[in-house]
């Protein structure tokens, strides 16, 4: 697979929450991190993807943000 974006990463997926529109796929990126997506459950199905799938983990983002505790 060749993309665009430089910020891949590679992980395994620990848990899928399937709604019928859209799912929540938790993926861990080693280290103790983990990293949460939200796809279409469409795209679930058709990439297969379950608990324990190898995944890269894509981060395409014009605008990242930061904050502190006050």
């Amino acid at each position: 697979m060749k993309i665009s974006a430089r910020n891949v990463i590679k992980g395994t997926v620990l848990e899928v929450k399937e709604g019928p529109v859209n799912s929540q796929v938790r993926v861990d990126i080693g280290g103790g991190n983990t990293i949460k997506s939200m796809i279409t459950s469409d795209a679930i199905e058709d990439l297969g993807i379950a608990v324990g799938s190898d995944v890269q983990v894509v981060i395409k983002a014009s605008d990242v943000m930061l904050g502190i505790d006050d």
